[in-house]
């Protein structure tokens, strides 16, 4: 099988991975442990794979490892730990915006692009910017009121709040977090 080298800086780390003509950044990133995007549709209808490439959420399943090369990545996993939640995260666990936690990942990584560029939002605004993160357990209504809320809380010098629960508050078994750790490579 023909290899390649690819060039990421992913959660501020310098990295350099191996990775086959056919794989995603997807595929590259869960082989690296980083289990936070989930693989869902693999066509990039669903949205549980995104990631931000060089600041833009992009659907981790359908970019070529190769196109990412030399890219600037940041999945949940570089947001925050249990013990220090990012805002988005934790206005996502205070508006109990989470179910299952298999999407959450990658809402709250669109969210985070989308706060980005404009930190004051309509619930309209909130609503389309989503519209291409897909949510089966819920019915939106609680992530946009978390985002909306997170929009007071973001501030590009202040990147992290304490938080007295578990991360996102999903756990599995493992007492690892259900929406980015997911104790293994299972898909």
């Amino acid at each position: 099988m023909y290899t390649m080298q690819v060039d990421l800086a992913i959660n501020d780390q310098q990295e350099q991975l191996d990775a086959s003509k056919s794989d995603s950044l997807l595929d590259v990133l869960r082989k690296q442990g980083r289990t936070g995007a989930k693989r869902g549709c693999d066509t990039g209808a669903c949205g549980f794979c995104t990631v931000l490439v060089d600041g833009e959420p992009e659907k981790s399943c359908i970019v070529p490892a190769a196109n990412a090369d030399g890219s600037t990545v940041e999945t949940i996993e570089g947001l925050g730990s249990q013990s220090d939640l990012h805002p988005i995260q934790q206005a996502f666990v205070d508006n109990f915006a989470l179910q299952c936690g298999f999407c959450i990942p990658g809402m709250i990584m669109r969210s985070k692009a989308l706060l980005a560029e404009n930190p004051d939002l309509t619930e309209a605004e909130v609503r389309e910017a989503l519209s291409d993160n897909l949510c089966r357990c819920t019915g939106y209504k609680k992530i946009v009121r978390a985002v909306l809320d997170a929009a007071d809380g973001v501030d590009d010098t202040s990147t992290s709040v304490v938080a007295d629960g578990g991360h996102l508050g999903v756990s599995n078994a493992d007492g690892a977090c259900g929406c980015c750790h997911d104790g293994g490579d299972s898909e």
